[in-house]
């Protein structure tokens, strides 16, 4: 199979969708304000923002312990292994795996250096293994255990660890425990094996009966990032409670500290994750990872490099470490299934590891409904398209109100070119001018006219166009799903044919679309720039996002010539005529 990159998780792409869908907002509602400049102003929202909660960063990590961490003796005495010399002649490896996944086990670091998703695939067709060959083999292996003192982390992380059970494939449900004692140190880890996509962990590290600050990590990103773009979409999530934050990549300090509560907390890149769920959430530390990569953007340039950054984490508590670690994918019925220790009336499992930003309360139920529907279509392109038509046939009533609206618009056009007129002589810092827009405003009023009113249906599709966005760009089940030509619709499409689709199908509609108050010359203008601008904006765009802004353009033209051949349609036509013909002598 081909590689086929998302541009969706290029640097800086998920803040980029709102500034492009502000743009094309701008530049809508400015023609509209052109065009109805001395309508009275609308009064101005209030916009409220929300500040979250942190958690306490440290933002120096100390050479060997930090200061303060409180430890129960108790505790920590009866986890402690014996003080055996106990190590193991030769390295081996062994196998774990059930319907899900197949994790490889070497007892040096007694560490995973392969973690294999069975029911994904990376770009290349081959089955997705989750640990980062490159990232891990300079920065570790996933469950290797993370220490301030680098001479000890090597240690703890090189030596060769007794397995429980001889090199051998084990099918879940399963355990193994590696042990490892040296020079006073000793090191136990014990890891169980369920038929899902968590595994159970307790380790415990102590110095000659000492309690040591070192934690199981997962410090190297994932599989699924190859390129700079699969780099720059890694995050730092955790939840605690009702707060759950996703710091991305460029925020994110290397061996800082986080003191405090977690229902979860680890790392993850756009479609997959590794978070370490405690037994107990309180009182824990968090060690959050960033370190460079070299990578070759291009290989017929193998010269020229660019830095990655690698995303990782590390979490426990001094001595003892116990707790479950899921490693799989971001999909929402995965994740809804992994229960979560919690306090208040938070989520008591996994699902908000979902981000869909700010149009959550749109995108995460649209999402549900699409799903819903594939249940049943088998195919998630024509799910979108089933979606599409429904949800534009919804909006056919506002389609009708704008037609309404912009007759009445032209209807007062002559009033209001005679009222500008009387106040023509006055410029515009005149007192006098303010008479102007009081009478307009008194027309309008009379006339029941809402100059905003032709902007609705744009208002309220806009929403649908991010949410979309966020459900094509998050959610896992898009990933690489096929529609007819389109081999990820996740991805922009390949051939550019739902981009021209778009560009065509909004020039027919701004064409069939009466626009109050626009002279000819500015309608031929508007009908140019506006679709080559759309065309630029959804270039490179999901191809799913694509499929549903064209489908619903296609649709509107239809319910636009439906329209124009009412009653009030070709009144308005008319009226466009009239004027038109007027402006030519």
């Amino acid at each position: 199979m081909p590689e086929y990159k998302n541009p969706q998780s290029e640097p800086g792409m998920d803040k980029n969708i709102l500034l492009v869908f502000l743009l094309m907002a701008i530049a809508i509602f400015g023609a509209q304000f052109y065009m109805r400049k001395y309508a009275p102003p609308a009064p101005q929202q209030q916009r409220s923002t929300a500040q979250p909660t942190q958690q306490p960063i440290q933002s120096g990590a100390p050479s060997t312990q930090p200061a303060g961490a409180k430890v129960s003796p108790a505790q920590g005495m009866a986890a402690a292994p014996t003080r055996t010399e106990q190590q193991a002649t030769a390295e081996s490896e062994t196998v774990i795996e059930n319907g899900l996944y197949r994790i490889t086990f070497t007892n040096r670091g007694a560490q995973a250096k392969s973690w294999i998703l069975k029911k994904f695939n990376d770009d290349q067709g081959h089955p997705l293994d989750m640990v980062n060959a490159k990232a891990a083999a300079k920065y570790g292996y996933p469950l290797s255990l993370w220490t301030y003192d680098e001479g000890l982390r090597n240690t703890l992380n090189s030596g060769l660890y007794v397995p429980s059970t001889p090199a051998a494939t084990l099918q879940a449900p399963a355990q193994i425990q590696f042990d490892y004692s040296s020079g006073g140190l000793t090191v136990r880890k014990s890891f169980h094996f369920d038929r899902n996509y968590v595994v159970s962990m307790d380790v415990a590290v102590f110095s000659n009966g000492s309690p040591v600050y070192a934690f199981p990590a997962w410090p190297s990103g994932f599989g699924d990032q190859t390129t700079l773009a699969g780099f720059a979409s890694g995050q730092l999530e955790h939840q605690f409670n009702d707060s759950t934050e996703h710091i991305s990549v460029n925020k994110i300090s290397g061996g800082n500290t986080l003191h405090g509560s977690f229902n979860w907390i680890g790392a993850g890149s756009q479609y997959f994750a590794a978070v370490f769920i405690p037994d107990t959430p309180e009182n824990l530390m968090a060690v959050t990872l960033n370190n460079p990569l070299e990578l070759i953007p291009d290989a017929n340039k193998p010269n020229e490099t660019r830095t990655a950054q690698v995303i990782g984490a590390a979490f426990g508590r001094p001595g003892t470490s116990t707790g479950r670690l899921f490693v799989g994918p971001k999909a929402l019925p995965v994740l809804e299934s992994v229960s979560v220790p919690t306090i208040s009336g938070a989520a008591k499992d996994l699902r908000t590891m979902v981000n869909f930003g700010w149009f959550t309360l749109i995108a995460r139920p649209l999402f549900i409904w699409l799903r819903w529907m594939n249940q049943f279509v088998h195919n998630w392109g024509w799910s979108i398209v089933l979606q599409t038509i429904v949800i534009t046939l919804a909006l056919l009533p506002l389609r009708f109100y704008q037609l309404k609206s912009a007759l009445k618009m032209q209807r007062v056009q002559p009033q209001m070119k005679a009222i500008q007129e009387k106040y023509k002589k006055y410029s515009m810092r005149d007192p006098r001018k303010q008479e102007m827009n009081k009478e307009i405003a008194d027309l309008y009023k009379r006339e029941n006219v809402n100059p905003a009113s032709g902007c609705l249906p744009l208002l309220i599709q806009m929403p649908f166009f991010i949410a979309y966005y966020k459900v094509l760009s998050t959610a896992i089940d898009l990933r690489q799903a096929h529609w007819l030509w389109i081999h990820d619709l996740s991805a922009a499409d390949p051939y550019f044919i739902l981009t021209a689709l778009v560009v065509v199908s909004f020039w027919i509609t701004q064409k069939m679309t009466p626009q109050a108050g626009m002279d000819p010359a500015q309608q031929r203008m508007m009908n140019i720039m506006m679709p080559l601008m759309m065309g630029f904006f959804f270039f490179r765009m999901p191809a799913g996002l694509n499929l549903y802004y064209a489908l619903s353009n296609v649709i509107m033209i239809l319910q636009t010539w439906v329209m124009n051949r009412t009653e009030l349609g070709r009144e308005m036509r008319e009226l466009a005529a009239k004027r038109a013909r007027k402006k030519d002598k």
